[in-house]
Formats: structure tokens, C-alpha cells, sequence
């Protein structure tokens, strides 16, 4: 099935076996709530030249950071340790988090520079373990802009929320 732009969409596993080791592809993640805590969706969308395809998941009961992140987690568990990722986020928190404040988070301890407990320490942990050993390079886009696959990511993980609710997920 042909998706916008001449974009093949294709179910995760008939992604994953187009790509070679070595390659390169494009993540963009994003995280929703309805409400803040409140149910929450987040997306993956994965890009290799002319295919795409998606991950998702919801939670009933969660703040918008926490799906920001478990978008991050999850794109990146899913990313072949041989493939190049470059994991485009509409969120500073998980963008600045990653590839600088958890460096000195994990030094103290799980403490931030004021000496508080890390929020979302849980989740920061995990990310911290899905990155070692893979290629990932962090970039910050503009939520809700004319970035289409940014746009795809939020449709992704809002409809994860709809669908969980409607009893679809």
C-alpha cells in the first residue's frame, strides 16, 4: 500500500527486512496525553528511503514527559543494533535528558544538580540502557509544524490513545 508521497507503509517486521547493516534510518517520536496525567499514547515512525512503518503504545494513567520518553525507549529497543538512527523528538526534555543531563544525573546518583530525585527516573534508566550499544544521534524538531513525520508520529500516538479506549489496542 502506497502511503503520502510515494511512502510504502509496511508492518514493522517486512520493515526491519529491508534494512542491511550499516544503514540508515530516520525515527521521529513523539508522546501524547489527553489530559496531564491522564490516558496517554506514544509513537515511533521509522524511515528508510521510500519505506515507513510505526510503533506504538498507551498507557491509562500518565503525563505527557512519560510518554515522551517511552516513545524514546521503545524506537530505540526496536532499532537493530547495526543500523544508524537518527531519533528526531519534538521534546527538549527527552532530547537535552539524553544527550546531556542524564551524564551527570547517573553520576550523582539519580540526583539532579539541585539535589532532587530525577523525575521519570524509572524510565530514564531504561532509556539509558536501550542506547548502549546502538548508533543513535538525537535531534530536536518543532512539534506541530511542517515536519510531516513529526506530524505522523503525533497522529500515531494519538490514535493509540483513541484506540485504547475504544477497546482496540
Amino acid at each position: 500500500m502506497q502511503g503520502n508521497f510515494g511512502v510504502e507503509d509496511l508492518e514493522f517486521s517486512e520493515f526491519l527486512k529491508n534494512l542491511r547493516d550499516g544503514d540508515k534510518v530516520e525515527i521521529y517520536t513523539d508522546g501524547s496525553c489527553i489530559g496531564n496525567p491522564g490516558p496517554g499514547g506514544w509513537a515511533g515512525v521509522f524511515v528508510f528511503r521510500d519505506k515507513r512503518t510505526n510503533i506504538s503504545g498507551f498507557e491509562n494513567n500518565t503525563t505527557n514527559n512519560r510518554m515522551e520518553l517511552m516513545a524514546a525507549i521503545e524506537s530505540v529497543r526496536h532499532t537493530p543494533e547495526e543500523i544508524f538512527a537518527t531519533i528526531y523528538t519534538d521534546s527538549t526534555y527527552v532530547r537535552n535528558g539524553i544527550t546531556s543531563w542524564i551524564k551527570t544525573w547517573q553520576q550523582n546518583n539519580w540526583r539532579s544538580v539541585s539535589g532532587k530525585a530525577v523525575k521519570n527516573q524509572d524510565l530514564w534508566m531504561s532509556l539509558a540502557e536501550e542506547v548502549k550499544g546502538k548508533h543513535i544521534e538525537w535531534v530536536w524538531v518543532k512539534g506541530h509544524s511542517d515536519c510531516t513525520n513529526n506530524n505522523n508520529a503525533d497522529f500515531v500516538a494519538r490514535s493509540a490513545i483513541v484506540a485504547s479506549r475504544m477497546g482496540n489496542a
